[in-house]
């Protein structure tokens, strides 16, 4: 099973940059690109304009996604995963007729809190109760006014000190409401992490090039770079301290060191110093890649 995890971000600018555009929910002029992510690993970054819907091409980047993957696992079971800024009944009608599974966030309005009252309302008399949190899942038929076709909605109805917490997802996955929500949806908030890592630590928004294309370069030389950094955490680091850590730590500490550069006729010599305190893990690291080279060549894959 492979779950793909769409999402907008904004990509904040200060300049004079092509197709940049003040967004009302940022607050700010940006862009807005796209990313896409498979666990942690990334599978598009797409640099739009910000004065667009957030939905915008998603569908079309879902079908070749889809295509691609089923190329190469025909069984494989996909999972589209996003928030409500993507919840477009064509979208999920194409996921209906393509086989692909969906999750959604959906965006509250008075018709949905209506159909939840109930929920909300016993969520409500418990935590008078007691006192504590309350958390309460159930489900229910609804179609928005522009809808084909009504569709299964996952109702959380939370209830905190501060109120009401009520959550809404759509999806066309079989299972029990609370464990879709809690096991599924909410575990898109990684991705959200992964865009960080890529924004704040590898410098996908340094989108300073008055010219869009060269901006959309830029996002994808930092989309290689944590591409790279990535496959070292999953591939080299997976029994190491490291193994968890986020690729800016992964690159100051393992990759951002100083050494003595010596070039002979027959060789290149690297001295690095002895006092590096994570030179076992470095080491570690050498050998598996050399590991995975070799294996690699061996299956013919240079």
């Amino acid at each position: 099973m492979l779950v793909l995890d769409f999402d907008a971000t904004d990509d904040t600018v200060h300049g004079n940059q092509e197709k940049k555009f003040f967004h009302g929910y940022y607050d700010s002029y940006c862009f807005l690109p796209l990313y896409v992510f498979c666990g942690s690993q990334l599978l598009v970054s797409y640099l739009r304009p910000a004065d667009i819907d957030p939905a915008l091409h998603s569908r079309a980047v879902l079908k070749l996604l889809v295509k691609r993957l089923r190329q190469v696992w025909p069984q494989v079971k996909i999972i589209f995963r996003a928030d409500s800024g993507f919840c477009r009944w064509r979208f999920m009608r194409w996921c209906e007729r393509n086989d692909v599974g969906y999750i959604i966030g959906l965006a509250h309005n008075a018709v949905l809190q209506r159909l939840s009252q109930s929920w909300i309302d016993i969520s409500k008399e418990q935590f008078e109760q007691t006192g504590q949190k309350q958390r309460i899942f159930g489900e229910f038929s609804y179609a928005a006014g522009t809808w084909d076709c009504q569709r299964r909605v996952i109702v959380k109805a939370e209830h905190l000190e501060k109120g009401a917490n009520t959550r809404f997802v759509v999806t066309n996955l079989e299972g029990k409401p609370q464990q879709l929500y809690d096991e599924l949806y909410c575990q898109r908030g990684q991705a959200e992490n992964k865009i960080k890592e890529q924004q704040l630590h590898l410098f996908a928004d340094r989108t300073s090039c008055h010219d869009f294309v060269a901006n959309q370069s830029r996002v994808l030389l930092s989309s290689a770079a944590y591409i790279l950094t990535d496959t070292l955490r999953r591939e080299a680091l997976g029994e190491t301290e490291l193994a968890n850590a986020q690729v800016d730590t992964i690159r100051l500490k393992l990759l951002k060191i100083g050494a003595r550069i010596v070039c002979s006729v027959r060789r290149i010599v690297f001295h690095l110093a002895g006092g590096y305190p994570f030179k076992n893990i470095f080491a570690h690291t050498l050998f598996r890649l050399s590991s995975l080279s070799s294996v690699r060549l061996s299956n013919g894959f240079g």
